[in-house]
């Protein structure tokens, strides 16, 4: 059995698209046992991955003895392999203290984590102007695999009370929407008139609105059509969530890269990021479809273009 112990800590989104290579390895890889290190705030979700083994809490603000009991743990274990995904500092630092043959980094890796490295990934053909997920899959020729995508992410199934609505009869499968972005100059302001278009738009039509943070809905919305799940959503019945949506709608966010990621169809709204760099992966899929904002000031994004391209890009799929 090859041990992989892959440091990838934060954030949702990076962490999705690690997910991705991890289940790729398992797909490419025979006998591979993968072992991750996260925060704990996003513990969840990869315990729920079927790509993964076993987890490592990376406890971030429990300060160096912290840091300590977490490489004692990690310690106890002789992996073949450690692949550090983030590239920084800290889980550079992780890397060094780990018994292990081969440490393999990041070219591109930042606060001279380089170091601690005895191995180094190349970057793609584009450089740093590859998207983020292509970079991380430079890891997969480390074992023998190729540097592409097989499989979609696989989560554990929760049984949850948020998905009773998702589950009701009629409508059809619901328009899941994430209106809260972890970077306030990625959010868009438009949820709001945007669910009140596609509302009126079919009578039996479901949207459901999930994210961490609690967001504000208007009073109106039909309680048969609509489910206000903001503040409310855990990491845990995320992945079931979005399994049952017809099409997810979102800033640019962890939800939109894990939708992308199973392969459900998604509508990203994007601003001052690039999502030739951090769009759902592929863009040429015809179910990932990215709306961006005049000059990337989402300011100037109307709900009304939203939704027209919303619209096009579920009559390809009806045709």
């Amino acid at each position: 059995m090859t041990q992989l112990l892959i440091i990838k800590p934060s954030s949702l989104g990076d962490i999705v698209h690690g997910l991705q290579v991890a289940t790729s390895l398992k797909a490419q890889c025979e006998g591979l046992r993968i072992s991750w290190v996260v925060r704990e705030i996003f513990a969840p979700i990869v315990r729920a991955s079927t790509a993964v083994d076993q987890v490592y809490i990376f406890e971030r603000n429990s300060g160096a003895k912290g840091f300590l009991r977490l490489t004692k743990e990690l310690r106890k274990t002789k992996f073949d392999y450690v692949f550090d995904f983030q590239g920084l500092l800290r889980s550079g630092l992780i890397t060094s203290r780990m018994h292990a043959p081969r440490k393999v980094g990041r070219s591109d890796a930042r606060e001279m984590a380089g170091i601690f490295y005895n191995e180094q990934v190349p970057l793609p053909p584009d450089g740093k102007r590859s998207h983020a997920l292509d970079i991380l899959l430079q890891f997969c020729p480390v074992l023998g695999a190729k540097a592409e995508l097989r499989e979609t992410l696989k989560f554990r199934e929760v049984d949850s009370l948020n998905l009773r609505f998702a589950d009701a009869r009629g409508g059809g499968k619901p328009i899941v929407m994430f209106p809260d972005s972890r970077r306030a100059e990625k959010n868009w302001g438009g949820f709001k008139q945007l669910t009140e278009m596609i509302l009126r738009e079919v009578k039996n039509r479901k949207v459901i609105w999930a994210g961490s943070n609690y967001v504000h809905d208007r009073i109106g919305y039909p309680p048969t059509q609509f489910f206000n799940l903001t503040g409310n959503t855990s990491l845990v019945s995320l992945p079931a969530l979005i399994q049952r949506a017809d099409w997810v709608i979102s800033n640019d966010s962890g939800p939109m890269h894990l939708a992308a990621a199973m392969g459900v169809r998604v509508l990203g709204i994007f601003g001052p990021t690039d999502p030739r760099l951090f769009g759902p992966y592929p863009l040429t899929a015809p179910g990932n479809v990215v709306v961006q904002a005049p000059v990337g000031d989402l300011k100037l994004l109307s709900a009304k273009d939203v939704y027209s391209r919303f619209q096009r890009a579920r009559a390809r799929f009806a045709s």
